[in-house]
């Protein structure tokens, strides 16, 4: 203990950052922990979609949505999340959604839009359609 403190009485800058980064680690785990919108690998979205009844949310524009998509989504442009023209997902409201997009990156803001109009289990799929490739999953391109 006595070198602990010896070690931060000498390098307060190097301290102060570990402090720093400490912090930051656990506000960011106890927000994800805490987040009502979920993060789920191929596999745990399968089967969370499959126990609930759900549905994936592609959210890719028409023409990437043609060229291959998880068999059974729904297609349903960012945009028309953006306003509200939720009436193709209206009915799995209570239900699991995944949001699929193509990398995973645009997907979070559309869950968290989705949250806010009321749906309760909303879900990103990690890594986007790219991922779902990558793990040999198949895809559809009948619509």
């Amino acid at each position: 203990m006595q070198e602990l403190f010896e070690f931060v009485s000498r390098n307060p800058m190097m301290s102060g950052v570990w402090v720093v980064l400490l912090i930051a680690l656990i506000v960011t785990t106890i927000r994800s922990a805490m987040s009502p919108m979920k993060s789920l690998q191929p596999q745990e979205a399968t089967v969370w979609v499959n126990r609930g009844d759900g549905v994936f949310v592609d959210i890719r524009n028409k023409d990437e949505f043609k060229k291959g998509h998880i068999h059974g989504s729904v297609s349903l442009p960012a945009e028309k999340i953006k306003q509200k023209e939720l009436s193709t997902i209206e009915k799995f409201k209570e239900a699991p959604i995944v949001i699929v997009c193509a990398t995973g990156m645009t997907a979070k803001s559309a869950a968290s839009q989705l949250i806010a109009e009321g749906f309760n289990q909303v879900a990103v799929l990690q890594g986007g359609i790219n991922t779902w490739r990558s793990a040999k999953l198949p895809v559809s391109q009948k619509k």
